[in-house]
């Protein structure tokens, strides 16, 4: 985890909630999360992300990031965008949403501590703002759904805690064996079709906005041509779309113990934990951040 970490800039949380205090989008957020954690279906997703709130708030958000000064391929930045009115900006998002072809994407590759090089796919400014309005929407009805314990690239976590739950299990649970897996070239080749699978099963069932993401995932890369597979690391959104795919996973290796379903209901995790250690079942707790993920226990994993 430690290249992830060098390389995360945490956006400061207390801002965030000030500009959703501000355009009073808290509010919405926090009923998405709700329905979401009550199995809701999401049909009709677009009125929120088309909302004139939405827009000024993704507006507000993107401005103060480091990258917003850093141009696309149609060498457009934040500072472009802030000659238009209040009204031109509205309406330009709602226009491009209702036939939504994103503009090309800028290739960009930056080194790796161990001397390879890292592709980035930097969309255009417009595209950006897109991108924000629709993960405003997105990330309260993934939050309700995400695995407690995976840390990278979510609002309110960071290495830190990532850290902190390693260091719980070591110390007080005594887990003492790790395996490390890190996904190789994860970002390259995300499947298109599965994720657009997973966002539906997770509730996520408005067919427009699932067509418009995925116009976005196919939006072609400069000098390379139109991807068939991946979310390019870059993209406002991508982080979002990478922790969906990797949900699954998190849940599948978690209820393999810390979640694992019993038949008796026991009133007590630590009743349930001490019944489970007489099986043949092995003792494991899963800490992922983005693509690096660990897994802690008491005896070496077989390889």
């Amino acid at each position: 985890m430690t290249a992830l970490a060098e390389n995360y800039v945490e956006y400061p949380k207390k801002q965030k909630l000030r500009n959703n205090e501000y355009y009073d989008t808290q509010t919405i957020q926090d009923k998405l999360y709700k329905y979401s954690q009550k199995g809701y279906d999401f049909k009709n997703l677009m009125q929120h992300i088309t909302s004139r709130k939405n827009i000024l708030l993704a507006y507000r958000n993107i401005k103060r990031n480091t990258g917003s000064k850093t141009r696309g391929t149609n060498n457009t930045t934040i500072e472009d965008l802030e000659q238009w009115t209040t009204q031109k900006l509205v309406d330009y998002v709602r226009n491009r949403l209702e036939y939504y072809k994103p503009q090309p994407v800028r290739r960009v590759y930056i080194p790796k501590p161990d001397g390879r090089k890292r592709p980035l796919g930097i969309p255009t400014m417009e595209d950006r703002l897109i991108q924000q309005c629709m993960k405003q929407v997105l990330e309260p009805i993934c939050e309700a759904k995400f695995h407690k314990h995976s840390y990278g690239f979510r609002p309110n976590r960071s290495t830190k805690h990532a850290i902190a739950r390693i260091s719980t299990l070591m110390n007080r649970s005594k887990l003492h064996y790790s395996v490390d897996i890190d996904i190789k070239s994860f970002f390259d080749n995300v499947d298109h079709s599965k994720l657009k699978k997973q966002l539906w099963s997770m509730g996520i069932k408005d067919k427009k906005l699932i067509s418009i993401l995925g116009a976005m995932l196919k939006a072609e890369i400069e000098g390379e041509g139109i991807p068939n597979k991946g979310t390019p690391q870059g993209g406002i959104i991508s982080p979002l779309l990478s922790n969906i795919v990797l949900n699954e996973l998190d849940w599948w290796l978690s209820n393999q113990w810390e979640t694992f379903k019993s038949d008796y209901k026991y009133s007590k995790s630590k009743s349930k934990y001490r019944a489970l250690r007489k099986s043949n079942l092995k003792e494991i707790y899963i800490v992922r951040y983005a693509d690096d993920c660990a897994l802690y226990h008491t005896l070496l994993l077989a390889s």
